[in-house]
């Protein structure tokens, strides 16, 4: 039956239908549950959001990390703290409940932020009207606190029909998950789907696809020299860093394709030597590998083809995430959610994003995924990043009951990719 679905679903893309899925009836008792618990929940978002834990603060990480384990305990779970796969990154935390049904559902949501210590001491959580800001409240800590509060729900009515529920809250996934790539691989081998709290897309959509991305560095050696007395001599690096990142200013800078943009820039020393080296880093962002293979290609071609005579060019590559395309088991998961949240008399919509996500990951390795489920929000990796608060407690029922049907019976795995 569920075959037969999902080729129905996957024949309606392709000539562009797009029926709303029937509504599933509302479960009175989760929503009232979400509702119940809301206050509670909103307390633990301004606790964590409320310690700094960008990307490689190993103190900030762990504290955010021991108060969600400590919360994960209490429910009963068993919690493990897995050590990083790299350097100079906190401990991960893998929580997992064991039930009496069949589904294997992986949750994953990650605690780093992309903002510097010191940052919560300037603007700390605040609400304004119907929206909730500070560092790191949609991306993802609102999400990450929504997955504790599901299963807080489900704990007290005590559902168990589910196989396994593991919840892995990760500590680098603002940097390709550098920290977290072989235990991600081996959590996605004991899984029948992922279910990811990255947050909600504006008005209040899942995300159905996003691009993959990878960082290069472009990096300039020439040769130095006084700037008053011999530049003669000297071989400028950051002129022939300007040439190189003038054979790439054709490349689209914008849009839901490929995407290449100039983000770090370093040149010299001082200000009276020709510089000796330049350095930039370019984040690229794309839907198709190929695309990232072609701007691979472009930059070693220009490399080899320095402007400066005697510089040096060389083109390092920083993997991030691959790509998750539209695929019939995503769209599935997304229509089983919309007839969730038709069920509130709320509507959700699909969309896509530029940013990268661990979802991905489960899309290559076979396993169905859903990104989005966090409380829906905006400006994310910006001072002015925020939550719409009527979406947390919405956002939390949608998910505790994405839950419960999956882990009573869960779709089948891809073809890895």
């Amino acid at each position: 039956m569920r075959a037969i679905f999902l080729a129905a679903l996957a024949a309606a893309l392709a000539t562009g239908a797009h029926a709303a899925p029937a509504p599933v009836k509302k479960d009175a008792r989760v929503w009232a549950a979400a509702e119940r618990l809301r206050p509670e929940q909103l307390r633990l978002l301004e606790q964590v959001v409320n310690i700094d834990s960008g990307t490689g603060d190993v103190e900030g990480g762990r504290k955010v990390a021991d108060i969600l384990a400590g919360e994960l305990a209490a429910l009963g779970m068993e919690v493990e703290r897995v050590a990083a796969e790299a350097p100079g990154l906190p401990y991960n935390l893998v929580a997992r409940l064991h039930g009496t049904g069949k589904g294997r559902i992986l949750m994953i949501g990650h605690l780093d932020t992309v903002f510097e210590p010191g940052t919560v001491a300037k603007r700390p959580y605040r609400t304004d009207g119907d929206k909730a800001y500070g560092p790191g409240v949609g991306d993802e800590k609102g999400g990450v606190v929504g997955g504790l509060y599901a299963l807080k729900i489900l704990k007290q009515l005590g559902f168990r029909d589910f196989k396994t529920i593991t919840y892995l809250v990760e500590t680098s996934e603002e940097r390709g998950s550098p920290g977290t790539r072989a235990l991600i691989a081996a959590l996605l081998n004991e899984a029948d789907v992922e279910l990811n709290l990255e947050p909600g897309q504006e008005p209040d959509a899942v995300t159905v696809w996003r691009k993959g991305s990878t960082t290069f560095h472009i990096e300039v050696k020439g040769r130095p020299a006084h700037a008053g007395v011999s530049p003669q001599d000297g071989r400028n690096a950051a002129e022939e860093l300007i040439h190189q990142i003038e054979g790439l200013k054709a490349l689209p800078k914008s849009g839901d394709g490929l995407t290449v943009n100039l983000t770090l820039m370093k040149a010299g020393a001082r200000h009276n030597i020709i510089p000796e080296d330049a350095s930039a880093g370019f984040s690229v962002r794309f839907r198709e590998k190929a695309q990232g293979e072609q701007v691979a290609a472009l930059m070693a071609a220009n490399a080899a083809k320095p402007l400066i005579p005697d510089t040096q060019v060389s083109v390092r590559q920083e993997s991030s995430y691959p790509p998750l395309p539209v695929n019939p088991s995503t769209e599935a998961l997304a229509a089983r959610a919309q007839a969730i949240y038709a069920g509130l008399g709320l509507t959700l919509t699909t969309g896509g994003s530029g940013g990268a996500s661990e979802s991905a990951l489960a899309a290559e390795a076979g396993v169905p995924a859903l990104d989005g489920l966090g409380p829906a929000g905006g400006e994310y990796h910006s001072e002015r990043e925020y939550i719409r608060l009527p979406t947390v407690s919405p956002r939390t029922y949608l998910l505790t009951k994405l839950i419960m049907e999956l882990g009573a019976k869960a779709p089948p795995r891809m073809a890895p990719r």
